[in-house]
């Protein structure tokens, strides 16, 4: 057993490589938009285009990569994923057109969709009761990883656009050459089930999820929190130069702080959190104040008030990691690596519809002057949804301790 454990650093150093070449594109990324299209809602909606076809290729594949990590081990699949990953910077970096970054996203979301499978070696390394702390610790590697890489893309966007993604390509280059000399395969070949393509079916993760009535209502609002987080994070470095004229610089060192925060409670503060109230109130209370957040940050009018939110809002950061937890302990091991997927398909399919929502929102009142307070309509929509799943989350553990009793 010793054994094993030893590999679940070895994967929250992939994860924080992966996530910080991620998070060097992120600040730069909408503002490389704009240099292709001639007016504010152009560049939203292309913006959006970029990022919905991502997440439609992570829809699709990443049950597909959950299947295949059960049926040929997790490594290999890491590995094929992060330099696919690369590639996909690579191309964006050198794109001369819009048309060539929308193939090149292409590529991207089909190898980006390998954190289903980061997941499941997480789960198969640590016993039911240590999940959430493993969940936690993958959310603070992507904290981390936040924490740097927005940063650096910030600093180096203001200097070129294209610089960051030269960067990002050569941190997944480091990361698979590290996979591949350091992180240990985490899937014993007797604990690996037959290759069903049915199985890779992003829907039929859906339905394998649906055989466990004890979570259906949780993945409903699963899909409601991720939703609202995502119109956020992909309407946030448009809204914030929409609303304070920020740029890659100024959204760099905000990404910066989400992450610092983010890294804080899911490493370091999560176990006590989930020692005080238990995974169930933990994930309730951190639902319940994102809801408050997202409403502030949509009525912030200087800059400043965005990062007095980031750091009182820290629980919500606290919910994700739970709500996996309570999923991936109703279901059994050989089925870690579907579950997994299609909770990813999940989070997926969301980012083909929130920047469907939020660039869409955001277009319609890119004209408005900045102190409108209808700019941040993106904000308040995400604040409903959050609102909706805290409330079908109570009524669902509100159900299940009636049938427990």
């Amino acid at each position: 057993m010793a054994g094993r454990r030893a590999g679940l650093p070895f994967i929250l150093v992939v994860v924080f490589l992966d996530v910080l070449g991620i998070g060097l594109a992120m600040p730069v990324l909408p503002m490389l938009v704009g240099d292709y299209t001639p007016s504010r809602d152009l560049q939203s909606y292309w913006y959006g285009a970029l990022v919905i076809v991502y997440g439609l290729m992570q829809f699709v594949c990443a049950p597909l990569l959950g299947a295949l990590s059960d049926r040929f081990g997790r490594r290999p699949v890491i590995l094929a994923s992060i330099f696919g990953l690369g590639i996909h910077y690579l191309l964006l970096a050198l794109s001369p057109s819009l048309w060539f970054m929308l193939l090149a996203r292409v590529l991207g979301g089909i190898t980006g969709a390998s954190f289903s499978v980061a997941n499941a070696y997480a789960s198969d390394v640590t016993t039911a009761e240590g999940r959430a702390k493993s969940f936690g610790l993958i959310g603070a590697a992507f904290g981390l990883g936040f924490i740097c890489g927005p940063m650096l893309g910030g600093i180096l966007g203001s200097i070129d656009l294209h610089l960051p993604f030269y960067a990002a390509a050569g941190l997944s280059l480091v990361n698979g050459l590290y996979g591949a000399f350091v992180v240990p395969e985490s899937l014993p070949p007797e604990r690996r089930a037959a290759f069903d393509l049915r199985r890779a079916n992003p829907f039929a993760a859906f339905l394998a999820l649906s055989r466990h009535p004890e979570i259906g209502r949780l993945v409903v609002v699963f899909g409601l929190v991720v939703l609202a987080q995502l119109i956020l994070q992909t309407t946030w470095v448009l809204f914030t130069h929409f609303r304070f004229g920020w740029g890659p610089r100024e959204n760099g060192f905000a990404l910066f702080c989400v992450g610092l925060v983010a890294a804080i409670v899911q490493g370091v503060l999560l176990a006590r959190l989930l020692r005080w109230f238990g995974q169930v109130r933990l994930a309730l209370l951190g639902i319940g104040l994102g809801s408050v957040a997202y409403l502030a940050y949509g009525l912030a009018t200087q800059g400043w008030m965005m990062y007095a939110i980031i750091f009182a809002n820290f629980v919500s950061f606290a919910a994700g990691p739970a709500l996996q937890a309570i999923v991936s302990n109703a279901v059994g091991p050989r089925e870690q690596g579907v579950t997994m997927g299609a909770l990813s398909s999940l989070n997926s399919i969301m980012f083909v519809i929130a920047p469907a929502i939020g660039t869409t929102l955001l277009a319609q009142v890119s004209h408005l002057p900045p102190s409108d307070w209808r700019v941040g309509v993106a904000f308040y929509v995400c604040a409903i949804l959050q609102a909706i799943a805290f409330f079908v989350a109570r009524r669902h553990f509100a159900v299940q301790r009636v049938a427990a009793a």
